[in-house]
């Protein structure tokens, strides 16, 4: 298994900390983390950042964890991606996502239906201009050139570079196969190690639908990493953040998590807890997220108790482990960091010596 880490998000932008994120995401790269992902919410753009992080690390691999499709115009996109790569010396990987209803049509102004379709549609209009073809595309969203205008089908003045890998953050059965047929990874979220069939596990079904070979696709899953002796001193702290995904993350009608976790097997617990920030009753909410869904998907306890978790992940599929590493200042997550990559380190020698 590979590391990676993510900075930015909804709160980003917030504090003027972009020194200190820098400093961080530099001594994790030092520490041994494979790949550093941007957020892009409706914070800071997944972009900019990465672009100003690359300058300043050597060896990492850099991904937008993700674009929101909806944001851009699909030939920027891979314009971006194509120049991401040249700027890094091919350490950039695209990542792509649909985002939620809310944002899309409340900052971009577009309409959410068939989110699939754009999505698939902006993966291929990229893979044209990444191969260096004349762009040229009819689907129900892009249509290129444009009918009746003066345009013509143009390729990119970039070269070509076909080895761009495109991952994509689905969650959505159909999504989830799109993504094994088409992608080359999966920004996975809502992952249940107890139930990867419910998510990786569609996944890998549409890879082999597709007639891809094993490992065509890499799998990246993961969560918040924190030490300690009293497992539940560590869980209260995650309840909140878990009852605004399953309540707040999309509207009342279209919540792409909360409808994970239900195939997951926490179907009454994720209905309630949707319920109950719905009307109001956020400390409600909280208190209602169950323990195991939170252990599941965060890697919390002792030494030996988070080491136990790595190896669910590792047995569940999971090639990439995405690490939230928690603690009250820089020096205790890096510390933290360090003592999980280690761990990560220490499961991966135990399967390439048969032992677990």
């Amino acid at each position: 298994m590979r590391t990676a880490i993510q900075f930015g998000g909804p709160a980003s932008g917030k504090r003027r900390d972009w020194d200190s994120q820098v400093d961080f995401l530099r001594e994790a790269e030092r520490l041994g983390v494979d790949i550093v992902w941007s957020a892009e919410a409706w914070g800071m753009d997944g972009v900019s950042t990465l672009a100003y992080v690359a300058a300043v690390t050597e060896r990492v691999q850099l991904g937008t964890g993700i674009l929101q499709v909806s944001a851009r115009a699909p030939v920027m996109t891979a314009m971006t991606a194509l120049s991401m790569a040249a700027m890094t010396g091919d350490r950039f990987i695209l990542g792509l996502g649909v985002s939620g209803p809310q944002v899309v049509e409340g900052l971009h102004g577009v309409r959410f239906g068939d989110p699939l379709g754009r999505l698939r549609e902006t993966v291929d209009i990229c893979r044209q201009a990444f191969a260096g073809e004349k762009i040229s595309y009819e689907g129900r969203h892009h249509v290129l050139p444009l009918p009746g205008g003066q345009g013509k089908s143009l390729r990119l003045a970039q070269p070509a570079n076909d080895a761009i890998e495109i991952w994509l953050a689905t969650l959505g059965p159909r999504s989830l196969r799109y993504t094994g047929e088409a992608a080359d990874g999966w920004v996975g979220t809502c992952f249940v190690p107890s139930h990867p069939e419910v998510t990786w596990g569609q996944v890998l079904e549409g890879a082999d639908a597709a007639g891809r070979p094993a490992g065509a696709v890499a799998c990246q899953a993961g969560g918040a990493v924190e030490f300690g002796d009293d497992l539940d001193a560590l869980i209260e702290p995650r309840r909140s953040g878990l009852a605004f995904t399953l309540g707040a993350m999309g509207s009342a009608t279209t919540n792409f998590y909360n409808d994970a976790y239900r195939r997951a097997g926490f179907t009454e617990e994720c209905r309630h807890v949707q319920r109950l920030w719905l009307d109001g009753d956020r400390a409600g909410a909280a208190a209602a997220v169950p323990d195991r869904l939170v252990t599941e998907t965060n890697f919390l306890g002792t030494h030996e108790q988070v080491t136990d978790q790595v190896r669910a992940y590792r047995d569940a599929g999971v090639d990439v482990l995405r690490l939230q590493p928690e603690g009250p200042t820089a020096t205790d997550r890096l510390d933290t960091l360090a003592e999980m990559i280690d761990i990560v380190r220490a499961v991966n020698a135990e399967a390439a010596n048969g032992s677990s």
